[in-house]
């Protein structure tokens, strides 16, 4: 039976605050500080416990090896010999942010009835744009049923972030659905980094039957607003948005709602929460999903309950008639600090569990062993003076080496 699976990246032992995404305020405003890998790992861990006590179906992507050697030999260098810069680019562990895997086009909307996923290039940001080898191995691994079709990138220079800037209405997760590739244009003081000719190959790749391409506001990307899903998300029959998300918003809702009658769009005013308070708090990039009950819940980050234009606004609403329904709060602060929300963690995949490689899905029980692994294994803190270090290294890739043992995918194993 299709449903959807929500695969979270687990959070790697070299998480860092190297501040490297331009545009992205919060990794910007913590550059420099000390992270804590153990915590937020820990942090992802309990997110995803909380989303299986709510009756929904959870899947994992994993570390990447770090540093990426293989990236800095293709600069003909080493990390011993690079300079720090580089070496902070080679040793992200952006891949823990799984909305930026892939563009996933389920099975309904497709020509094919096969569930398409292309690997995001990531080309914007050089600590992103080694990523996508090892998430296309990945998705390989964990997406080889007939019943997938996994893709490699959209060539450069076209930049494609994945499912970050892509939105899925339906009127159920196995109905058709109408499929929003959410692109940016600006001039303002940050890239856009989703580009449109990026958007129509995927879709074309795809064979997406229902498809509107949207481009994000100016104001949205110069306030913070790098990727669409930190000023909308969607779920159901729902979007939920941002007043300010979107250029030449009548003409898309007015698409939007004769590509899909029923359609409902729950749009927070810019006078009650201003963009700057969406974006600090990441009230949209939060997981707005639908219960075993039918009912509709926001999975938010604690900082939406901490601004008070934002929580205001949710009371509201609660109060109302309005669609969500339930508020879920869930504490990834350290996700947070370097910019990336609940939704930025999980990459939502539509499809029957029994075609996924079950080494992919967890359980409580596989929680508790990756647990584990994380506790014994990841360094307790990283300062930024520290990246250089033989012994830091040294610890990061032997950690990385024990959770794929423990989990059986030693496929994955960098060597």
């Amino acid at each position: 039976m299709q449903t959807e699976i929500n695969f979270d990246g687990i959070i790697g032992p070299s998480h860092n605050y190297a501040g490297l995404s331009h545009g992205n305020l919060a990794a910007t405003r913590n550059r420099g500080l000390v992270s804590r890998p153990r915590a937020a790992a820990l942090e992802g861990i309990a997110k995803m416990r909380a989303n299986i006590a709510l009756g929904l179906t959870q899947g994992i992507l994993l570390p990447h090896s770090r540093p990426d050697h293989r990236w800095l030999e293709s600069l003909a260098t080493t990390y011993a010999d690079a300079d720090p810069l580089l070496q902070a680019q080679a040793l992200s562990a952006s891949p823990m942010w799984a909305a930026n895997a892939a563009t996933v086009s389920p099975a309904p909307d497709t020509e094919d009835g096969r569930c398409h996923l292309t690997v995001a290039n990531l080309v914007t940001m050089p600590h992103r744009s080694h990523e996508w080898p090892e998430t296309l191995a990945q998705l390989r691994l964990a997406f080889a049923d007939p019943a997938f079709a996994v893709h490699g990138p959209v060539p450069a220079p076209f930049g494609d972030e994945g499912a970050a800037n892509h939105m899925r209405l339906a009127s159920a997760h196995d109905a058709p659905g109408v499929e929003i590739f959410v692109h940016g244009e600006s001039g303002g003081p940050f890239p856009a980094r989703q580009h449109l000719a990026a958007s129509e190959a995927i879709a074309r790749r795809h064979g997406v039957q229902q498809a509107l391409f949207v481009r994000q506001s100016e104001q949205a990307i110069a306030a913070g607003a790098f990727h669409n899903d930190v000023v909308a998300v969607a779920n159901g029959t729902v979007l939920f948005a941002h007043e300010q998300a979107f250029a030449a918003k009548e003409a898309f809702y007015a698409d939007l709602r004769a590509a899909l009658p029923g359609v409902e769009i729950v749009e927070v005013p810019a006078a009650q929460v201003s963009l700057e308070d969406a974006i600090r708090s990441y009230l949209f990039n939060a997981q707005l999903v639908t219960l075993p009950s039918g009912e509709m819940a926001l999975i938010l980050p604690a900082e939406a309950r901490d601004t008070p234009s934002v929580w205001n606004w949710l009371q509201e609403h609660l109060a109302g008639n309005g669609p969500i329904r339930r508020l879920e709060v869930v504490d990834v602060r350290q996700s947070m600090a370097n910019g990336g929300g609940p939704a930025c963690l999980r990459l939502r995949v539509v499809a029957d569990p029994a075609t996924v490689d079950p080494r992919f899905l967890v359980d409580a029980a596989k929680l508790d062993r990756i647990a584990a692994v994380i506790e014994a294994r990841w360094p307790e803190q990283i300062a930024q003076d520290q990246i250089g270090e033989p012994a830091l290294i040294a610890s990061i890739e032997k950690a990385r080496t024990a959770l794929l043992e423990a989990l059986g995918i030693v496929e994955l194993i960098y060597r």
